[in-house]
């Protein structure tokens, strides 16, 4: 039984910068601000979805709470039969505590090798941390083609062989292979077609029921998101702008680029008029982010202080935080 209340991983203040025009000879004083000082909580069987714009920041985030790419600082804490701090780990213990966090990627294709059969890429981890037998790991793989909605007697099959939807099925598969306590979903379903996407989402909500997975589910379709996520965090210029339940979000959003991104959701119904909030000017460069709040330029409701001071991102009511001077 999964507490939904646990917290099962506590970021804070997490950066990524990448330095620009460095070389052998000299080290660069600009550096691009992927992911700029975020702090959140993760909790056990429960997803939380990441939203922005393209090249806010979110798969960075994600790539680094794994350690596929390293941070440039923060603390990264993991809350299982006691306090793990993944940064402060060699890379020898990470390796076996890697288990715990597995990723599934967003394009289907470029993910699973080519030159691997269905077996030997579902099997890969597995033998990589255990000593089951072939035919324990050959029927292991079959169990997991089956929960996930595959035909286990295409165990010897290529992923070229395989629709985007299976393909994605074939990376899930791998991912829940070792059981993991959390998978990072980097948009999962925006290479597939509509119809595919929702059996997508379906099949991660079983398997997070059945398994007590936490996922962070990293997308920019916020329809998507409002259907898998029990929370929801806004990032912008890699910052969290808000973070609040699902439903709150969604009924009582507070930061305006938040209110903009959800101006911007397609109503079904012609009947009713859904009145846009456009924003001006362009996203700003995460090289020389804007002083104060980094969304001033864009913002409808901006005002003197928002130029010269940065906000924090404060609680405005039960679980819901907002980064922003009003």
């Amino acid at each position: 039984m999964i507490e939904s209340d646990k917290i099962l991983m506590s970021v804070r203040n997490l950066k990524k910068y990448y330095p620009i025009g460095s070389n052998f000879f000299k080290s660069s004083d600009e550096y691009v601000k992927a992911v700029d000082g975020i702090d959140i909580d993760l909790y056990a069987g429960k997803t939380l979805g990441l939203v922005g714009e393209s090249g806010c920041g979110k798969s960075t985030f994600g790539k680094c709470i794994i350690r596929a790419i390293e941070p440039s600082a923060g603390d990264i804490k993991v809350y299982l039969d006691r306090e793990y701090s993944i940064r402060e780990m060699r890379k020898s213990e990470f390796r076996t505590f890697r288990r715990n966090l597995q990723m599934i990627f967003q394009d289907p294709n470029s993910s699973l090798d080519p030159r691997m059969t269905i077996r030997d890429i579902i099997s890969e981890p597995i033998k990589a941390n255990s000593s089951l037998s072939k035919n324990q790991t050959e029927e292991k793989v079959k169990y997991l083609m089956d929960i996930v909605g595959l035909n286990p007697n295409q165990l010897y099959r290529y992923p070229h062989a395989f629709s985007g939807g299976q393909r994605q099925r074939i990376g899930i598969a791998r991912a829940i292979a070792l059981r993991p306590k959390l998978i990072i979903c980097d948009e999962p379903v925006s290479a597939l077609d509509v119809s595919i996407q929702s059996q997508i989402l379906n099949l991660l909500l079983d398997l997070q029921s059945e398994f007590g997975l936490a996922y962070l589910f990293i997308a920019h379709d916020l329809a998507v998101v409002k259907h898998i996520s029990d929370r929801i965090a806004i990032m912008y210029l890699g910052q969290i702008v808000e973070t609040a339940s699902a439903g709150t979000v969604y009924q009582d959003p507070r930061h305006p680029y938040t209110q903009s991104l959800i101006s911007a959701i397609p109503v079904p119904d012609p009947t009713i008029k859904n009145e846009r909030i456009i924003l001006s000017g362009d996203v700003p460069s995460p090289i020389a982010p804007p002083s104060g709040c980094h969304f001033h330029p864009r913002c409808p409701a901006c005002f003197e202080p928002c130029a010269e001071t940065a906000p924090e991102l404060k609680e405005t009511d039960a679980e819901h935080s907002v980064r922003c001077h009003l």
